[in-house]
């Protein structure tokens, strides 16, 4: 299904693949789609190996846009420069918390009106759906604070990034990346009946995720294939090239793409896209749709994939594996039993969800009915749940009668919210098994605690599979082995509903608007400047392959708390190393007293081995993970640390540039070891850094440093490698809105 060339290939009229060509590789990736957007975006100009880039709009959810106008205007804000949707997606249930996500709602309309923002009411879209209908257009960029940020099937470079990026893009500082790779996914042959866009996207990202093959790099998609999909389908592959931790994606666009446009009544966004006469890609990745199967992504990782067919065939082998992972990953703290939910040699699922940016599109919730008209879900253990992604969605679905096909079957029908994919709505039962049309399964997204003696697991699968299976009873069922035929009405998009209730503000700022606060809503506490000396405690030592954001700060309930910055850091790592926050608490009171010119036993005695001066030498805690990041962009994976006192991550690599990032804008240093280097420390050891603040600001990109335990100091060699001018003085000045300040 999936073919990986891990050679670079030329690409001759957008039609032959040659392994050679009269013209150079770098002149020749100059004619991709992809740099002739990002060099269109690129304030350098030119064909250099930096960027700098201005997006045309940008976009964020309840979740992150409190913190981004926070940061902003303590850093000079004045008005929005460009298009800024706040949507509300994700803090849609209000009683989570008390008064508190709506207190954020009420600010986030008041900083709409403030600085001229475009304001999205609660259940009205979530954010990617309204930025397909509203902001997208061919040869645009768009950057989100959701990892989900992909338009790339409309034409449209979507980015996702932690606040911090988005910040700087309000005060019309650029996105700063070095020239990115490009892999060519060339798409041939036509889905089988029954396919959908989630069983080709789960097998992009089977191919690529554990690999690495296509991080921080651009996906175009091209080929005969792509005229065989919907601009629904697309869109569901496209959104999932998130999972493979590629920069951003970009497609071909033809005729069906100029439809979408001029449906949403926006034609004027349209415009042929295709590569030049002659385009190189680094790679290439060869998907023939024809040979796709159904296909199901178990816990817990989209990549963790086998065809539906492949799980029935050995559902109890497959099954314990998952149970393994998941007594390797918490322990005892959880009794899994998946094998009890084979009944007669068939896998059966307790909960089935199509829901949110990937699965709750027109196409998916008309395939869905179809399967299941006239049958039934049943009134045993077995539940549904059906999310349309905007609320003309849901409208075309009533008129068209998808709506009343799906109820009719025992499905419910739910308004549109992002909270299924991060644990904020439909949470299983202890134990429970939920098969998704979302976008992830990562430990605890679906509302586990394994620290309280709860789990559930979560498989993705296919809208069309999942239907399949809720009218088989719940037993896992592939799409491809029923026989449907959809015959609603395509998707007609009708906006008067977004007439009546989106607040369009953009270009209208009035400063002399107040904006509301609630009591939840806190500005962000001291932050300091980088010393000359840095001693960091080990706060954490985690040795997982790959640490998620959702591990650094779990998703869910403490989704109520992130406008309140001391309040959501008491979450940070609690479903991993729920330890941390105190010892984190602990570590930042010492160097509180430190400036305060009284040094503890544990800064004096770890000073006195070194040979340094509390004086010039900072104290703050550091985590340490094989591969932290992955997943979500969520800043607060970052700033959390930094609000406990951490100075410093130390790291084989970081699973995302995104993360990356965050902890940049948050003054943390990002070190990174040698592949080869053994790291056998435990909490409570130190690490000292000599003359650190001249060696970042005067451009250095390694250090020497000691690492202090019980048993003596031990040498180790520190990288900080590819930052820029501006990530340095961000870094030595304590954090972005220092950074900002400074500048003043």
């Amino acid at each position: 299904m999936v073919e990986l060339i891990p050679h670079g290939v030329y690409l001759m009229d957008g039609k032959t693949i040659a392994s050679e060509a009269p013209v150079a590789p770098d002149e020749a990736r100059e004619n991709t789609i992809a740099y002739g957007i990002l060099r269109a975006h690129d304030t350098v100009g030119g064909k250099g190996k930096k960027m700098r880039i201005l997006f045309d709009a940008m976009a964020s959810h309840d979740i992150t846009y409190v913190g981004i106008i926070q940061t902003a205007r303590a850093s000079g804000l004045e008005k929005f420069p460009i298009p800024y949707a706040m949507t509300n997606c994700h803090n849609s249930l209000c009683a989570v918390g008390g008064t508190i996500n709506e207190d954020d709602h009420v600010f986030g309309l008041s900083a709409a009106k403030k600085y001229g923002g475009i304001y999205v009411p609660a259940n009205q879209a979530v954010i990617h759906q309204y930025v397909r209908e509203e902001l997208a257009g061919c040869g645009k960029m768009v950057l989100g604070s959701d990892s989900h940020t992909r338009y790339g099937s409309l034409g449209c470079m979507g980015v996702g990034e932690g606040g911090g990026e988005l910040v700087k893009q309000l005060l019309r500082n650029t996105w700063d990346i070095n020239a990115p790779e490009v892999v060519l996914v060339w798409l041939e042959g036509k889905p089988k009946h029954g396919v959908g866009p989630h069983d080709v996207a789960i097998s992009l990202v089977k191919a690529t995720f554990e690999s690495g093959f296509v991080k921080n790099k651009v996906l175009e998609f091209a080929g005969p294939g792509v005229k065989e999909l919907p601009v629904d389908f697309r869109n569901g592959i496209d959104v999932m090239t998130t999972e493979t931790t590629c920069l951003s994606s970009i497609w071909v666009t033809d005729d069906v793409v100029r439809a979408h446009y001029e449906g949403h009544g926006r034609g004027q966004e349209y415009r042929k896209l295709e590569p030049g006469k002659v385009a190189y890609y680094d790679s290439m990745i060869r998907i023939d749709l024809s040979t796709q199967e159904s296909m199901i992504a178990l816990p817990f990782h989209p990549s963790n994939a086998v065809t539906i067919h492949e799980l029935q065939a050995d559902p109890e082998g497959i099954l314990r594996k998952v149970e393994e992972d998941t007594r390797k990953r918490f322990g005892d703290k959880v009794q899994v039993d998946l094998v009890s939910k084979l009944r007669n040699g068939k896998l059966v699922a307790d909960q089935a969800l199509i829901a949110g940016c990937s699965g709750g599109t027109y196409d998916n919730l008309s395939a869905a009915a179809s399967i299941m008209k006239g049958k039934t879900i049943g009134n045993d253990y077995f539940t549904m749940s059906c999310y349309p992604q905007s609320t003309p969605v849901y409208l075309a679905t009533t008129r068209n009668h998808i709506a009343e096909e799906l109820l009719e079957a025992g499905a419910v029908i739910k308004p549109a919210f992002c909270g299924p994919c991060f644990g904020a709505g439909d949470v299983p039962a202890n134990n429970g098994f939920s098969i998704r049309h979302t976008t992830r399964n990562f430990p605890n997204r679906e509302g586990s605690k394994p620290g309280a003696g709860q789990i559930s697991l979560v498989a993705l699968m296919d809208a069309r599979s999942i239907a399949a299976t809720a009218a088989n009873g719940g037993v896992i069922t592939a799409a491809t082995d029923v026989e449907y035929e959809d015959n609603h009405k395509p998707y007609e998009f009708d906006n008067r509903i977004y007439k009546s209730r989106i607040y369009y503000g953009f270009g209208k700022a009035d400063l002399s608007n107040e904006l509301r606060y609630g009591p939840n809503i806190k500005d962000w506490p001291t932050m300091y400047p980088m010393e000359e000396n840095m001693l960091l405690e080990l706060a954490a030592v985690i040795h997982d392959p790959v640490t998620t954001t959702d591990e650094l700060i779990p998703s869910g309930e403490t989704s109520s708390y992130r406008s309140n910055p001391l309040k959501l850091s008491e979450f940070a790592l609690s479903r991993r190393v729920p330890e941390y926050v105190g010892l984190s608490k602990k570590i930042q009171a010492q160097d509180i007293d430190r400036r305060a010119g009284k040094v503890s036993d544990k800064i004096a005695q770890a000073l006195k081995a070194v040979g340094a001066k509390a004086e010039n030498t900072s104290f703050g805690s550091c985590v340490f993970a094989n591969k932290p990041g992955d997943g979500s962009a969520r800043e607060q994976a970052a700033s959390c640390q930094k609000v406990l006192g951490g100075d410093a991550n130390i790291c084989y690599e970081y699973a995302t540039k995104r993360y990356r990032s965050n902890c940049i804008n948050w003054g943390i240093l990002p070190f990174t070891i040698a592949p080869e280097t053994p790291f056998e420390y435990e909490p409570g050891d130190c690490v000292f850094i000599p003359g650190i603040r001249k060696a970042v600001l005067g451009g250095a990109e390694e250090i020497d440093a000691q690492v202090i335990t019980k048993n003596g100091v031990k040498p180790i060699h520190l990288y900080f490698q590819n930052l820029t001018a501006d990530e340095r003085q961000i870094l030595a000045d304590g954090c972005l809105m220092n950074y900002y300040k400074n500048k003043k």
